[in-house]
């Protein structure tokens, strides 16, 4: 059984069509599932939550989804300087004033986690896999891929994870996969705000054999960033966005 796994598409309307066209034209793929952060930095999120809402996608809210749909005073973000916080704070103001009432509602309505079991409901039927934003605690924590295996492992035991289970993730927008003690820890990396220089989105293919036996796959996607960076221009978001996206992240505003 194979899912796909995309997350953080931060309303870049453009780079989740491409996703889900190549998802679309993957047979093996039974279910796609998305682990938050849909709006924010691009000026699509009325349209990017109808997409999902309407392929009947579901998924987890990210810090962006709940703070959005809560109208609190920041986004929960982490900032590397103060250009970048600023920057951010017209980003978060100008997504609650263009949200509309259906997105506010779904966004409210999305769950902290969710749980498949792909092999069956019975315990003792395979695998876990448990869908968060950021950790099983809190989405707005960053689980980058440097953390010590020891916080892998107490993330895994605050939900009772078993051996062979497997915990799915973002926030942090890059991809990574980590076996320890038989836990599996997956990033989706993200689909719609690469941070790493490379502009192509990306999302996670995640196999579950009858065996149990869990294995992931990443896919880079290319997209349309040209009409993304110029949706981002003609709106009243920072140009800077634009540049965010054209670069894969490599901008000296967003640098710490």
């Amino acid at each position: 059984m194979k899912y796909a796994l995309i997350t953080d598409i931060h309303a870049n309307l453009p780079a989740l069509e491409a996703v889900l066209h190549d998802i679309e034209g993957r047979s093996d793929v039974i279910a796609t599932y998305h682990l938050g952060d849909l709006v924010g930095y691009a000026p699509w999120p009325n349209e990017t939550v109808a997409l999902l809402e309407s392929r009947g996608i579901q998924g987890v809210a990210g810090n962006y989804d709940t703070t959005t749909a809560r109208d609190y005073e920041h986004c929960g973000c982490k900032y590397e300087n103060p250009t970048q916080e600023a920057l951010s704070h017209r980003s978060f103001e100008w997504t609650k004033a263009h949200v509309n009432v259906e997105t506010r509602r779904f966004l409210a309505d999305l769950p902290f986690s969710l749980e498949l079991r792909p092999l069956g409901g019975h315990v003792a039927a395979g695998p876990r896999i448990v869908l968060v934003h950021g950790t099983p605690v809190v989405n707005t924590q960053y689980w980058t891929e440097d953390r010590a295996d020891s916080f892998c492992l107490q993330m895994a035991q605050r939900i009772g994870m078993k051996a062979g289970d497997a915990i799915a993730f973002g926030h942090t927008h890059q991809m990574w996969h980590h076996a320890i003690e038989g836990f599996h820890f997956v990033n989706c990396g993200t689909a719609g705000r690469p941070k790493d220089g490379d502009p192509r989105v990306s999302y996670v293919l995640l196999q579950v054999s009858q065996a149990g036996e869990i294995t992931t796959e990443f896919v880079r996607v290319e997209y349309d960033v040209a009409r993304a960076a110029r949706g981002i221009r003609e709106s009243e978001l920072p140009d800077e966005f634009a540049e965010f996206l054209e670069t894969g992240g490599k901008v000296a505003w967003a640098a710490g």
